[in-house]
């Protein structure tokens, strides 16, 4: 396995150089990735749901704008 890294800029002297990640970086960014992982299948989930219920107006003959003129 391969470590992971992060890369260290010093503003002041310009110097750049990397580092190794530690035990505690490397659990938040598994936990930030899983975060992610769940706010995406969430938004896909949304879309999908979205275009679901807009194919069933458009099967019943009504549009978005139709639900909206009537206050829906």
């Amino acid at each position: 396995m391969t470590k992971q890294m992060k890369r260290v800029h010093n503003v002041e002297t310009g110097e750049i150089f990397e580092i190794e990640l530690t035990a505690e970086e490397i659990a938040q960014q598994e936990i930030d990735e899983a975060n992610f992982q769940a706010r995406q299948a969430e938004f896909e989930a949304k879309a999908t749901a979205k275009a679901a219920a807009q194919a069933k107006l458009a099967a019943l003959g009504l549009t978005v704008e139709d639900l909206q003129a009537l206050g829906l």
